[in-house]
């Protein structure tokens, strides 16, 4: 298995730096960090890459059994770090990838030394006190409406979830990525995303973690941000001042800033 050309890993930067993981999450592709990317490409090792589904990843390795359930996507993470021999890595993930890489750490602790969460929410539907944004009726409409007409849905949400509506060529880009998505990939990728339940693992948590929200975003409201970072003892919250579900491409100078600081903090 060439797992370099099977998710298309893109490795830039400093050769002898750090090592810094890029996660891109649900519907997107490993171009979301190119305005990150040179802040950090200076003064540490870079590695890029789509999930298996996604971008220029090799399609014909995707499978609905493997790709069902979230520690499927942290398996690609895993693979990859086992073929670069990478150890130490900070895993920095967007969105549903936040949680791929707490799945990761647990998987091989030996490859992941510490995570960056950007935007995460280890449970999107409301339930036993916790407030993940959604009721289940929510997602339930959400996923039918997503099923029944993908390029439809993702002209409608993509807007909505990236914000900033006084710069419509952020939603135009999100919509994009969306759409060059096949629909039967996304299909399975969104229910396993919108249905996913991790919060149990987030006490598992052991390797320093900065979790990074914004101050308004209709996917991961501020109480989940809270939230994660009162399970992980060994986290720091960070809101950006920003709108939206992401950062990287809305706000990429303060989420770089916020993302160096941590990384420079770490042994």
């Amino acid at each position: 298995m060439d797992v370099r050309r099977r998710n298309n890993v893109v490795v830039t930067g400093r050769p002898d730096g750090p090592v810094v993981m890029l996660a891109h999450g649900f519907g997107c592709d490993q171009n979301m960090w190119r305005l990150t990317v040179p802040a950090l490409a200076d003064r540490y090792r870079v590695i890029l890459f789509d999930y298996v589904g996604s971008g220029r990843s090799d399609l014909s390795a995707w499978t609905p059994e493997r790709y069902s359930d979230l520690r499927g996507y942290a398996q690609d993470v895993v693979d990859i770090c086992d073929d670069l021999d990478l150890t130490g890595v900070a895993f920095v993930g967007h969105s549903v990838s936040a949680m791929i890489g707490v799945l990761a750490a647990d998987q091989a602790p030996e490859r992941i030394g510490s995570l960056v969460m950007v935007a995460p929410s280890p449970c999107y539907i409301d339930r036993d006190g916790y407030r993940g944004g959604f009721s289940a009726e929510d997602i339930d409409e959400l996923l039918a409406s997503l099923e029944s007409n993908y390029l439809g849905w993702s002209a409608a949400m993509a807007p909505v979830i990236m914000g900033n509506p006084e710069r419509p060529e952020l939603g135009a880009e999100l919509t994009n990525s969306f759409c060059a998505t096949d629909p039967d990939i996304a299909r399975v990728f969104a229910r396993t995303t919108f249905l996913s339940d991790s919060r149990d693992d987030l006490g598992k948590v052991a390797v320093p973690t900065l979790v990074l929200e914004c101050s308004q975003d209709v996917i991961a409201p501020r109480e989940v941000g809270a939230y994660v970072h009162a399970a992980i003892p060994s986290s720091r919250l960070v809101t950006l001042n920003a709108t939206g579900h992401c950062p990287q491409l809305s706000a990429p100078e303060a989420t770089s800033r916020a993302i160096l600081d941590f990384l420079k903090e770490l042994p």
